[in-house]
C-alpha cells in the first residue's frame, strides 16, 4: 500500500498541522498546492477531534492506481479500516462524491490482498452539511463493505463509535500486516487502455499474482519475436489464442503503445474489425486526454484529441481501404489485429469489394489482403493475429484458418509462431495447421496462450462453465458452478423487473450495470425490449447515471455485436427463443414475418451459440439470466419454447429468483 503519511493515532493527536502537512509533503516529496495544504489544515482537526481516546493507526493520501486517485484518508481501529473522502466546503453530499467513496473502498475491498476479509467503512465528509447519516448498514453482498455514511465535520467519532460497535464480534487487525497487502488490480479493457496511452505501461494497474504472469509473459514473448523479425529480416506471423476475458485486447494494445513514437522504425498499430470496441476506446482516450489538459489548464478540442489516438487505435476496414488507394508499404512494421477469426472470407469480401468500393476483380480474402499489405515491406514485417475461441458471430466470418490458408497459398516464406492451442477445436484450424506443418514452417509456443480470465476477478473458471453449459456437457457445468457461485452469483428468474432490482441491489459505486440480448432475441417487445432500436454503444458504455442512453437505465439494450471484446460489472442476459435447449441438442431458430424458423446452416447455428458464449462472459461480477414465462396465447412466445432452457440451467444449479 503506498501512502504520503503514516502514524500512530497517538502521535498524530500530539502532532501540530505544520508538522503533519510537512511530513506528508517530505515523504513523497509531493509537491502539493495551495489549495492542498489548506485542504489539510481543515481535515486535520477535524480527525484530531474524532480520534480522541483511539488507539490505531492513520494514513494520508493513499494510491489506488487502478482509478488514478487517491484516498484522502485511512484509520485503522481495532477490527474497522475507515475510508474517509473529504469534502471541504461543501454542503451537500453529491451522488458523484458518494460513489467516489464507495468505490474506493470497493477497489480495497477487491484488489488489495488484506482488504478482501476487513471490515471496510466508507465516509464521505461534506465539511459544511448540516445533516448527517450515521447508521451502519450493510448490503447483501455481505462482504463485511458498508454503504457509505455521510456526515458533516463533528460527527465522525459518532460513526466510529457505531462501526465499533457493530462489528465487535470481528477479529482485530494487525496494522502493519493489513498494510504490508499486496495490490492486484484486474482493470477494465477501458481502464487499461487509458493506462497504456498516458503512460505506456499497465504495470501499476494490472495482477502481478502467480495466475496472472502469462499476461507479461505472452507480451515479452511478442516482443521478442518483434526483435528477431527486425534484426534477421524476416517477415513472422504469430497467433495468440486465449480464454474469453483472458487480456488478448490488453497484450495487442501493449504491444502496440511500446512503438508509438517510432523511434526505432517498428512502428506498430493496433487494429480492430470490432467498431463498437474501437470506437469506445476512442472515445474514452480522448476524453481522458481532454480532461487531463484541462487540469494542467491547457484547452485541447475532443477532435484534436481523437486524432492522436486514431494513429494508436484503427477500425480495421479504414486500414485496408487505405491500403486499397495506397500502393505503398504501410508506415508501420507490425500490425495488431484484434479477433482475427472474425476477418471476412474470400467470398464475403469479394462481394463486398464488389457491391461497395467499385472493384469487380477483387480476388482475396480479407486476411490474405492484410498480410500482403505488410508483406509489401521489403526488409521485415510482423502480424500478430489475436484470436479468440469460438466468436465468430456473423455472416462471412472466416475463423483462422482463412489466415493459415493464405500463408500456405500467397506467402511461403513467412515463419508462423503459433499457440498450440490453435489446435484444439473450438478454433477449427486443426486442418489447415497441419497442411502447413508438413513444410516445417511452424513454430509452437506456449506462451503464446492465455489461459486464465482476467475479465472476472470473481471466477476465473466463468469462460469454463460457460463452454460447458454450451457444449451441453451437464456434469462439468454443475461442478464449475460449484466452484464459481459463491464469489460470482449467476441467478435465474422468469421476471424482467426482478431481474432490474438485482441489478440494482448487486451494483455499487459506480460498478456499471446492463441488460444484454442476442441479435436474433425479436420476441422480447412485450418486455419494451427490441433489439431493432438504434442504441449509441459510447452512450451506453461510457455515460453516467444521469444519462438516459446509458446501461445504468435499463432502456436500451445491447447485443453481441455491441458488447463483445467489452465488459461490464454486472450484466442482465435476456434469453429469448431464438435459441431453445432440447435433449437432442440446442435448437436454434431465427424469427421472419411472424414466426420462427429452423437455422440449418451450420455457420448460422454456429454464430447463434457463440452469440450466447459472448454474452454470457461479459460481466466481471456476476449476472442474472431472465428466461421469460412465455404465453400460450401467444403462438411466437410458447411456453415450450423456453421451459426446457430455463428447466436445462436450473438443473445446473442456478439459484431461482
Amino acid at each position: 500500500m503506498n501512502y504520503f503519511y503514516r502514524n500512530s493515532i497517538s502521535n498524530y493527536i500530539h502532532s501540530s498541522i505544520d508538522e503533519i502537512i510537512g511530513s506528508i509533503n517530505r515523504f513523497n516529496e509531493f509537491d502539493s498546492s495551495f489549495l492542498q495544504n489548506k485542504s489539510w489544515e481543515q481535515q486535520i482537526p477535524i480527525l484530531k477531534n474524532a480520534l480522541q481516546g483511539y488507539e490505531g493507526e492513520i494514513l494520508f493520501e493513499i494510491s489506488i492506481p487502478r482509478m488514478g486517485k487517491r484516498v484522502d484518508t485511512l484509520i485503522v481501529i481495532k477490527n474497522v479500516v475507515f475510508v474517509i473522502e473529504f469534502k471541504v466546503g461543501e454542503n451537500h453530499f453529491l451522488n458523484h462524491n458518494f460513489e467516489q467513496v464507495w468505490d474506493y473502498a470497493l477497489d480495497l475491498k477487491n484488489f488489495h490482498k488484506t482488504s478482501h476479509d476487513v471490515v471496510l467503512v466508507p465516509v464521505l465528509i461534506a465539511t459544511e452539511a448540516k445533516k448527517s447519516y450515521t447508521e451502519i448498514l450493510l448490503t447483501s453482498h455481505n462482504d463485511n463493505l458498508t454503504i457509505p455514511v455521510r456526515i458533516g465535520r463533528n460527527d465522525l467519532k459518532d460513526v466510529i463509535q457505531n462501526a465499533l460497535l457493530f462489528f465487535s464480534d470481528e477479529p482485530n487487525i494487525d496494522i502493519t500486516e493489513y498494510v504490508k497487502g499486496g495490490y492486484m488490480p484486474t482493470p477494465t479493457i477501458v481502464e487499461a487502455a487509458v493506462s497504456l496511452y498516458t503512460t505506456h505501461s499497465v504495470e501499476n494497474i494490472t495482477r502481478s499474482d502467480a495466475d496472472a504472469k502469462n499476461l507479461t509473459v505472452t507480451t515479452k514473448t511478442i516482443s521478442e519475436i518483434i526483435e528477431r523479425a527486425k534484426s534477421q529480416n524476416d517477415k513472422i506471423i504469430c497467433f495468440v489464442t486465449g480464454v474469453p476475458g483472458a487480456g488478448k485486447t490488453l497484450v495487442g494494445l501493449n504491444v502496440a503503445t511500446m512503438h508509438l513514437d517510432n523511434q526505432n522504425g517498428n512502428a506498430s498499430v493496433y487494429l480492430s474489425g470490432n467498431k463498437p470496441l474501437v470506437d469506445i476506446l476512442q472515445e474514452a482516450l480522448a476524453r481522458d486526454r481532454v480532461l487531463r489538459e484541462k487540469e494542467k489548464g491547457n484547452k485541447l478540442t475532443k477532435k484534436t484529441a481523437h486524432q492522436a489516438v486514431k494513429t494508436f487505435i484503427q477500425i480495421i476496414h479504414h486500414y485496408r481501404d487505405e491500403y486499397l488507394k495506397n500502393p505503398e508499404a504501410p508506415y508501420d512494421h507490425v500490425a495488431i489485429f484484434d479477433e482475427a477469426q472474425r476477418a471476412w472470407n474470400k467470398e464475403q469480401t469479394v462481394k463486398f469489394m464488389k457491391r461497395k468500393k467499385g472493384i469487380p476483380d477483387f480476388d482475396y480474402s480479407e486476411p490474405e489482403f492484410l498480410i500482403s499489405c505488410l508483406n509489401r515491406h521489403k526488409d521485415w514485417a510482423v502480424v500478430i493475429c489475436l484470436v479468440g475461441g469460438g466468436q465468430e458471430i456473423n455472416t462471412g466470418e472466416a475463423g483462422i484458418s482463412e489466415w493459415l490458408d493464405a500463408l500456405d497459398k500467397t506467402f511461403s516464406d513467412w515463419k508462423i509462431y503459433i499457440s498450440p492451442h490453435l489446435t484444439e477445436s473450438e478454433y477449427i484450424a486443426f486442418d489447415a495447421i497441419e497442411k502447413l506443418k508438413l513444410n516445417n514452417r511452424i513454430y509452437f509456443d506456449e506462451n503464446l496462450h492465455l489461459s486464465v480470465s482476467m475479465r472476472s476477478f470473481r471466477a476465473e473458471k466463468l469462460s469454463s462453465f460457460v463452454k460447458n453449459v454450451l457444449d451441453i456437457e451437464m456434469e462439468k457445468a454443475k461442478g464449475d458452478f460449484i466452484q464459481i457461485a459463491e464469489k460470482y452469483p449467476i441467478v435465474l428468474t422468469r421476471d424482467i423487473i426482478k431481474a432490474k432490482q438485482w441489478l440494482r441491489e448487486k451494483a455499487r459505486g459506480s460498478e456499471r450495470y446492463g441488460i444484454v440480448v442476442s441479435s436474433q432475441a425479436l420476441r422480447l417487445k412485450p418486455f419494451a425490449i427490441d433489439v431493432k432500436t438504434p442504441m449509441n454503444h459510447i452512450n451506453w458504455f461510457l455515460d453516467g447515471k444521469d444519462d438516459v442512453r446509458s446501461s445504468f437505465y435499463l432502456e436500451d439494450i445491447a447485443t453481441e455485436f455491441h458488447v463483445q471484446g467489452l465488459e461490464l460489472d454486472w450484466s442482465c442476459v435476456v434469453w429469448d427463443g431464438d435459441l431453445r435447449y432440447s435433449q437432442n441438442g440446442w435448437q436454434t431458430y431465427s424469427f421472419k414475418g411472424n414466426k420462427w424458423q429452423n437455422i440449418f446452416k451450420m455457420d448460422r447455428k454456429k454464430y447463434l451459440l457463440n452469440a450466447y458464449r459472448v454474452l454470457l462472459t461479459r460481466a466481471r461480477q456476476g449476472m442474472v439470466i431472465v428466461i421469460p414465462e412465455g404465453n400460450s396465447e401467444d403462438h411466437t412466445r410458447k411456453k415450450e419454447y423456453y421451459d426446457p432452457t430455463y428447466n436445462y440451467l436450473r438443473n445446473i444449479g442456478l439459484q431461482t429468483i
